[in-house]
C-alpha cells in the first residue's frame, strides 16, 4: 500500500537541473503539488513548461540565503507533506589543495543549506506528519580520494539525517537519505574545468604531486559516469517511494555502485578499502 499523492504538496530544492529536475517533474507527474526551488527565474519558467499537470510552481530558493528560504515558506503557505534536499554542489580536488574558502563553500550548500531548509519548513511538515528525504551520494559512507570535501558534506549529512530521523520520529515527520551512484548529470561535467581551476590556484609545488592522478582520476570518474545505466528517472523514482511509503526505509540506494558501496561499507575492514583506492591515490600511478 502506498500514500496518495493526492492533495499532497512537496518542495524540492536544487530543482533547476540534473536530479532535482528530474525530481520535480516526476513528482509532478505523479500528482503532487511541487513547488521547485530554483536560483534564476528562467530556469523555473523551463519547468513549468515541461510541467505535464500545470500545477508545478517554481520557487526562488537559494539554501544559502535566509531571505529566499523565508520567502519560500511563506509561499507555500499550508500544510506541507514532503521536502526533498536535493540542493548540492561538488568541490573536488585533493584534500591538501583545498583553500579554506573551497571548503567553507562545500560544507554551506550541502550541509548548512540542507539544515537551514529544513528547520524552516519544519512546522509545516509537523503539522501533516510529513516526510524529509535527504539526497546524499553513494559517497556518504565511503570516501573517495580527490572528492573529499564532497565526501565530508555527505558524511555529514547522513549524520545530520540521522539525528533528525531520531529527533522527529515523536511528532511522526519521517526522514530518509536518498544515495545515488552515478549518473550523468551536470554536476559531474564540470568537475574537469573546476579541478584545473583548483591546481591552477593552489600552490605549484604542491599541485604538480596531484595534477597527473587527479586528472586521470577525473576522466575515469567521467567515463563511469556515461556508462551507467542509472538514469535521473531511477533517482526520481526512488524518491518517490520514500515520500508515498507507509513506511520508509532510513537509506535507500539508485543504482548497482550505490548498492555494492553499501555492502562494502558493511564487510570490509578500511585496510582492504585503502586498497581499492590506491591506484588512484598513487601521486605517481600514472605518469
Amino acid at each position: 500500500m502506498r500514500i496518495s499523492p493526492d492533495d499532497r504538496s512537496v518542495v524540492v530544492t536544487g530543482a533547476s537541473s540534473g536530479l532535482g529536475k528530474a525530481c520535480a517533474l516526476h513528482l509532478d507527474r505523479l500528482g503532487y503539488q511541487v513547488f521547485a526551488g530554483v536560483r534564476r527565474e528562467s530556469d523555473g519558467d523551463i519547468l513549468v513548461a515541461a510541467s505535464t499537470s500545470g500545477r508545478l510552481r517554481p520557487v526562488l530558493l537559494d539554501v544559502t540565503d535566509q531571505a529566499t528560504v523565508r520567502a519560500a515558506v511563506k509561499t507555500v503557505g499550508h500544510e506541507l507533506w514532503g521536502l526533498v534536499n536535493n540542493a548540492g554542489v561538488c568541490v573536488p580536488g585533493p584534500v591538501e589543495c583545498l583553500s579554506p574558502q573551497r571548503l567553507r563553500d562545500q560544507l554551506e550548500i550541502n550541509v548548512v543549506g540542507a539544515a537551514t531548509v529544513t528547520s524552516a519548513f519544519l512546522p509545516l511538515l509537523r503539522e501533516a506528519s510529513g516526510r524529509v528525504v535527504n539526497v546524499s551520494s553513494g559517497l556518504g559512507r565511503i570516501a573517495s580520494p580527490y572528492l573529499g570535501a564532497y565526501a565530508a558534506s555527505q558524511f555529514a549529512k547522513e549524520g545530520l539525517s540521522d539525528a533528525l530521523r531520531r529527533e522527529l520520529r515523536p511528532f511522526g515527520v519521517a526522514v530518509s537519505v536518498v544515495q545515488p551512484g552515478a549518473i550523468m548529470t551536470p554536476i559531474w561535467t564540470k568537475l574537469a574545468a573546476q579541478g584545473d581551476d583548483l591546481l591552477d590556484t593552489a600552490d605549484a609545488d604542491v599541485a604538480d604531486l596531484y595534477r597527473v592522478p587527479f586528472r586521470h582520476f577525473l576522466a575515469t570518474n567521467d567515463k563511469r559516469a556515461r556508462r551507467s545505466g542509472t538514469m535521473p528517472d531511477d533517482f526520481a523514482r526512488t524518491v518517490a517511494r520514500a515520500l508515498d511509503a507507509r513506511r520508509p526505509r532510513s537509506r535507500y540506494q539508485v543504482g548497482p555502485d550505490a548498492r555494492a558501496g553499501s555492502v562494502l561499507y558493511r564487510l570490509l575492514p578500511d585496510s582492504l578499502l585503502d586498497l581499492v583506492f590506491a591506484k588512484a591515490a598513487s601521486p605517481g600511478g600514472h605518469r
